[in-house]
């Protein structure tokens, strides 16, 4: 007979069955979320340092710029300020971070000051120079700037450029084959710094008598293109004239325009894909906006 005694068999606590994998789902959901996050940050780091997308809201850059057109917006030329981060979350500061003062004929992006809106404008005058509008005629530095009558820019009308009567009364044109277009009078200017590009002239207008301004340091003086349909540094902050206030601190400018990418006729039906293709127009896509006229 053995002496023998069978040792107690040590019984584990049963698992549930399905509790590995919901740890497993759990770890698989929280890395999808910090991989979202980090998408999330790359994308508003690019959108804040280096090229951000901007749509045209306005008639007040045309002919150059047309509403529903899509452009980008480099960030970086003129180096960083408290508007270049996305949607101007960063606290007001005075300056610019390896700031660069811009060139006369730059096309821009501004908040105006006190303000988070953003604008497109063209760069007129830099610090020390002063600044006049005689009859519409621009005066840089007390010598009128070149300008040259041209033939009119003719601009097919749709939902984004409906040359509206009380906008463009009178230059609403039919041809012969039924097609509309809004017929703009251009004048051509050139800055003494060479850059040329179109301006509409449509008549007298509130903004065809100002200054003379001196554009104080650190300062930039814009106009939009359309001269008598901008809000611009000819016309006071705020409503009824919704302008920029004069020179515009640098630190406002948010970036330069560089190309456009696309434009939108505004046609289109959210709904309706196909309604997405034939809304765009197919002439203005990859136009550079640097050194060439308008």
């Amino acid at each position: 007979m053995s002496d023998s005694v069978d040792s107690p068999v040590e019984v584990s606590e049963p698992v549930p069955p399905d509790a590995a994998p919901v740890k497993r789902e759990e770890n698989a959901l929280w890395r999808e979320i910090k991989g979202l996050a980090w998408v999330l940050l790359a994308v508003l780091a690019f959108h804040s340092f280096v090229a951000k997308p901007f749509y045209i809201p306005s008639e007040s850059m045309m002919p150059v710029l047309l509403k529903g057109d899509r452009l980008v917006v480099s960030k970086y030329p003129y180096g960083w300020s408290w508007v270049s981060a996305s949607f101007h979350v960063l606290p007001h500061w005075s300056g610019r971070l390896f700031g660069h003062m811009p060139k006369r004929g730059d096309v821009v992006i501004v908040t105006p000051p006190g303000q988070s809106d953003d604008y497109i404008k063209r760069v007129i005058g830099l610090p020390g120079d002063t600044i006049e509008v005689r009859g519409g005629r621009l005066i840089l530095n007390n010598v009128p700037v070149k300008a040259e009558v041209r033939p009119p820019a003719m601009i097919a009308v749709d939902p984004n450029a409906p040359c509206a009567i009380d906008q463009f009364r009178g230059d609403l044109v039919e041809v012969s084959d039924g097609r509309q277009f809004c017929r703009l009078p251009i004048v051509r200017e050139t800055l003494p710094n060479g850059p040329t590009y179109d301006t509409v002239e449509l008549g007298r207008s509130p903004g065809d008598d100002y200054g003379p301004v001196s554009v104080p340091a650190d300062h930039v003086f814009l106009m939009g293109d359309n001269r008598d349909r901008s809000a611009d540094s000819r016309f006071a902050l705020g409503p009824p004239d919704n302008g920029l206030g004069g020179p515009v601190p640098w630190e406002n400018l948010g970036g330069r325009a560089e190309f456009l990418t696309f434009s939108l006729d505004g046609a289109a039906a959210w709904l309706n894909p196909i309604s997405w293709i034939r809304s765009l127009r197919p002439d203005r896509a990859g136009h550079s906006l640097r050194g060439t006229k308008g």
